[in-house]
Formats: structure tokens, C-alpha cells, sequence
């Protein structure tokens, strides 16, 4: 990567992670909660037997909501487990118990590893990310485990990113390793590229 391009992401992570953290608890509940709704009354969480999600951790888009819904609503939701390579296991959430603390902040669910693979298995993917330009190019926290991950799943397989309103529509600099996203789903909507 170019130094101007490692720059320009570095500059437009911070900035969005401070906007992200002056945004208001009431708005961030009631954004978490209209997310959710889109998420599971789209056409393609209907059709999904399984879902890859994620644990949201601090600033980021609420997912507390949207894991016990997929629960509720009967589907098989998969979460991440961070290696120590930065690439990422899978493992099956089952409830909020079954999470506990790891690595760099983040929860992890703690049953058995289900290998690298198991995202490929999933029949639509929610990821997280501070921002996506309109061709689905997704600016992520700029560890890579993410497009490593997501280079696993079919193509076809709808790939979600969590955002909000305001992160729709960024110029997002993009290198040849960075994997496109199909969706971003915010507190207006579902939004497919």
C-alpha cells in the first residue's frame, strides 16, 4: 500500500471512530434496534438457515439485539473467534452466556471451533466496518481479518456491513486484498451494491 493511501485510511478510520463516539446512547439504542428489525425481516435472512455475526465492542453498531433475534427467529448464528495470526475460527453462539472475554477487548463465544472455513457455510454475512463507498468496498479497522475471512465465502453469499447512516457513501481507498461487501444494513435500511 501506498503511503498516501495508508494515510488517507488512517485519517478517515479517526475520524469516524470520534464521530461514532460522540454519537448519543438514545441514538445508538434506537439505531441497534431499527438494524435489527431490517436485518431479520429482509428477503435474505428469511431464506438463511445460518448466519456469520459478530459481537459489536465499543463504539461500534449494536449486535446485542440482532444476535438473540437471529436466535429467536431459529437460525444457526456463527461467530468469530480471533487467532493469534489474526485470521479468524468460527465457533456457534448459543446465548449471551456462552461469551466470554478474549483478546483486544473483543467476546468470543466459547464452544467448540468449528475451523476457518465455517464462514463459507453461512448463508449470509454480517460484518463489521466504519464505512462503504457505493461499489461495496468496505473500510474495516485495517487489521485484514476480515477480508481474510470473507475470501472464504461463495460467491453470491450476501455480505452485510453494520453502519450508520452517515457512514454510507464514503470514499473508501481500497487495495487489492480489501473483499467487497454486497450490503450495508443502517437504521434506514438495507442497502444492496
Amino acid at each position: 500500500m501506498g503511503s498516501s493511501q495508508a494515510v488517507a485510511k488512517t485519517a478517515l478510520r479517526d475520524q469516524l471512530l470520534a464521530a461514532r463516539r460522540r454519537r448519543p446512547l438514545a441514538e445508538v439504542t434506537g439505531s441497534a434496534q431499527a438494524r435489527t428489525r431490517h436485518l431479520l425481516s429482509s428477503p435474505e435472512l428469511v431464506r438463511a438457515a445460518s448466519v456469520a455475526a459478530y459481537v459489536s465492542v465499543g463504539s461500534e453498531p449494536g449486535t446485542t439485539d440482532l444476535l438473540e433475534g437471529l436466535r429467536e427467529v431459529g437460525r444457526r448464528v456463527l461467530l468469530p473467534v480471533l487467532e493469534p495470526d489474526g485470521d479468524l475460527d468460527w465457533a456457534a453462539y448459543d446465548d449471551p452466556g456462552s461469551l466470554a472475554p478474549a483478546r483486544r477487548g473483543l467476546l468470543e463465544p466459547l464452544g467448540r471451533r468449528l475451523g476457518r472455513d465455517a464462514v463459507a457455510t453461512c448463508d449470509l454475512v454480517v460484518v463489521p466496518g466504519l464505512a462503504v463507498d457505493g461499489r461495496g468496498m468496505r473500510l474495516g479497522r485495517g487489521g485484514g481479518s476480515y477480508d481474510r475471512a470473507l475470501a472464504r465465502v461463495p460467491v453470491g453469499t450476501p455480505v452485510w456491513v453494520l453502519l450508520h447512516d452517515d457512514e454510507l457513501d464514503r470514499p473508501v481507498p481500497a487495495e487489492p486484498h480489501d473483499r467487497p461487501v454486497t450490503g450495508a444494513v443502517t437504521e434506514s435500511g438495507v442497502r444492496r451494491f
